[in-house]
Parts: structure tokens; C-alpha cells; sequence
């Protein structure tokens, strides 16, 4: 491909790198997009895969609404949320695309074939969607009956679409990807030989299928939370996922449990997600009263979902009153099975304030956390 062809094509195509599915069908805790490769997630692995061909316009990523501001953080590419459906994150996305031709690509098609994409260029065309097939070699049934494989092709992506084209006629039904909608619409599917390398990691077993998956290194990351709360009479003491023997508990909005809000705030230092009152503001009435070990379990899911696995948490309680000693033990078996790693990973400390400040004017508690995440291991499984 000469020099003059690819500065036409850079005018003239963006590419849009769909990654804001939940990976419902993938049986690990971490969404496939953010499977570490070394030490970037596949999502941006992919992206500077196809950046580094010099094909492309402009590159557009789709996140989870709840991810964003981390993709954010690792790149300068132009991000925008997805919707409840491939189509609707597609959609999202065509809003920003002025060029006259679009190419879109699930992450999950993570093995890029540049030969695959010349091709798909060399097939561009006004009204048209260009698509890479595979014929199907094995024998197919259909309602328990063969039928001929030979009319059978299996549709890959990346596809490219002629954009004005693309944004007509994906008003209106839901389709499964773009060469669908054209052809409900009438309009022209062109065929390309398609690669053994755009196949789809859809389950976990297909991760040992994909030649170019690199395994994570191993990179700690730690977080630091803390958290304070005054007493509150008449209120029920719950700390650390334990009901406290006491006569007063903690003035919050929540149920104040300041030993998992401080455990919370260290989960999202060290995946760098923001911080509890972002999550979950105290101006929001739908966390009045909440159970904070329904919110640690949010947060573990979300930590879990962006690639880390927890391996180590230690927290320090400073507290007058009330004695803490006795329910350390409980507190660890509640948390380790929140964050699903054993409780010999779970540190509890307790002191006192020597009756100094706030603290030792038996007015309210201090809580301190720091946490451990590395990568998903998920070339481990």
C-alpha cells in the first residue's frame, strides 16, 4: 500500500473499538477488555495495534460508563459510553464520526491481521459495508438436519462502513453487527477472505486459542483509605461488617461503617477509580441507611471486573471505645468472604488514642486501610 494511498485513507477512516460489554458470557471475575497484556489492558492493546498501522483518522474508544475515567487515563484516544447493546455503544459512538467512511471492530477480535485489513480497504465503497468471511469447513445441522455448508459464511469484524450509510440504517431494528443491518436495508454486503486471527474471545477457553495474547507481569498496586465517623446515640454499631455491642453507632448517611469505607477508598486508590464519595454520595438518597457490605461487594466486583485480583488488606482501627479485640476475628471472615480471598490476607489492628483528640474523648472512631491488587492472572487458568 504506497504512501499516498494511506494519506488518503487517514482522511478518510476512523475507527471505532467496541469495549463496553460485561463479558456475561465469559466466566472469569475480569472483563475480557481488561485482560492485561504485560502491563496494558487488551482494550488499549488492540487499540494501538490497528493506531500503529497509520490507517486511521481518529480512534474511538467505547467504555462502560462506570470505566471511562480509567480508559481515560491511559490514553488520549476520543471515549464515549456504551449503551444496553452492541448497537446502542455503536450508535453512541457514529455521533462524534465526520469521515466519510468508519470502521469498527469488537475488542474482543483482539489479534489484528493487517493483511485482512488491506483487504477490507481495498473493498471500500460508497453505500456499501465490506465484512471478512470465513467459509465453515465442518458439517452443519439445522433443526437436526444438514445442510449445505457451502452457502454458510461466518462473519468477523473489523467491518467498514460507508458512515453516512451505517447511521441510516441502524435506526430502527437491533442487529448484530453492521453487515446485518445493511442487508435488512437493501443495501450492498461486499465479502473479503477473513483470518484465523480475528477470531472472538468469547469464553475462557478461546484465551488459548489467541496467538497474540501476552501474559500480565506481575505489578503491584497499592491503595490507602481512611475514614472517620462521630457517634451517634441510639443508632446500632456496625463496623468492619460487624454488629458492635454498644449503645451508640455512627453518624452517617449510610450505615457508617467507617472500617469499610476506609477498606473501599484503598480498593479504589489502588485501581484508581475514583474515590467512595464519587461512587456513592452522600447526597444521593438511594445510599440513606445503605449496607456497606453491599457497597464493599459493588466495589469488589467493579475492582475485580477492570483486571486486579485482591491479595493482601490490612486495617488499622483507632478507636477509644468501644473494644474492638473482640471481633476481630468476625471481621475477617465477613470481609474475606465479601472479597472472596481468604481471611489470612485480611489484617486487623486496633489501638487506642492514648485519650488524645477526638478519638480519646470517646466521640467517634478513625479507621486506616491499605490494600494489594495485581493483575488477573488469567494465564494461569
Amino acid at each position: 500500500m504506497g504512501l499516498n494511498l494511506k494519506r488518503e485513507l487517514v482522511e478518510t477512516i476512523s475507527l471505532i473499538l467496541l469495549a463496553a460489554g460485561n463479558s456475561t458470557r465469559f466466566g472469569l471475575p475480569a472483563k475480557k477488555q481488561w485482560l492485561y497484556q504485560n502491563d496494558i489492558p487488551l482494550w488499549l492493546f488492540v487499540a494501538k495495534s490497528f493506531e500503529n498501522t497509520g490507517y486511521f483518522k481518529e480512534i474511538i474508544i467505547v467504555g462502560n460508563k462506570d470505566e471511562l475515567k480509567l480508559m481515560q487515563s491511559f490514553a488520549n484516544y476520543k471515549f464515549t459510553a456504551g449503551g444496553n447493546s452492541r448497537q446502542e455503544s455503536l450508535k453512541n459512538a457514529l455521533e462524534s464520526v465526520n469521515s466519510e467512511f468508519v470502521m469498527v471492530n469488537d475488542v474482543a477480535r483482539c489479534c489484528l491481521d493487517e493483511s485482512l485489513l488491506k483487504r477490507l480497504l481495498n473493498a471500500k465503497k460508497t453505500d456499501a459495508c465490506a465484512v471478512p468471511a470465513i467459509k465453515v469447513s465442518d458439517t452443519v445441522y439445522y433443526e437436526g438436519k444438514p445442510i449445505n455448508r457451502d452457502e454458510l459464511l461466518r462473519i468477523q469484524t473489523p467491518q467498514l462502513s460507508h458512515t453516512a450509510t451505517l447511521k441510516e440504517v441502524l435506526n430502527g431494528s437491533s442487529f448484530t453487527d453492521e453487515s446485518s443491518a445493511f442487508y435488512a436495508n437493501g443495501k450492498e454486503v461486499v465479502f473479503v477472505e477473513g483470518s484465523s486471527r480475528a477470531d472472538k474471545l468469547t469464553y475462557k477457553e478461546d484465551l488459548k486459542n489467541l496467538p497474540c495474547l501476552k501474559a500480565p507481569v506481575s505489578a503491584p498496586k497499592s491503595g490507602f483509605g481512611i475514614d472517620i465517623h462521630p457517634f451517634q446515640e441510639g443508632k446500632e454499631m456496625v463496623l468492619c461488617g460487624v454488629k458492635i455491642d454498644s449503645d451508640f453507632g455512627f453518624k452517617a448517611h449510610s450505615d457508617g461503617d467507617v472500617g469499610i469505607h476506609a477498606l473501599i477508598d484503598a480498593l479504589l486508590g489502588a485501581s484508581c477509580l475514583g474515590d467512595i464519595g464519587g461512587l456513592f454520595p452522600d447526597t444521593d438518597e438511594a445510599y440513606a441507611g445503605a449496607d456497606s457490605k453491599e457497597l464493599l461487594a459493588k466495589v469488589t466486583n467493579l475492582v475485580k471486573g477492570v483486571g486486579y485480583e485482591i491479595t493482601h488488606c490490612d486495617i488499622s482501627i483507632v478507636a477509644q471505645v468501644p473494644k474492638i479485640s473482640p471481633y476481630k476475628l468476625k471481621m475477617q471472615e465477613i470481609l474475606a468472604e465479601i472479597l472472596c480471598i481468604s481471611k489470612s490476607k485480611i489484617n486487623i489492628k486496633a489501638t487506642t488514642a492514648e485519650k488524645m483528640g477526638f478519638v480519646g474523648r470517646k466521640e467517634g472512631v478513625a479507621v486506616y486501610a491499605t490494600v494489594t491488587l495485581n493483575y488477573f492472572r488469567w494465564d494461569k487458568i
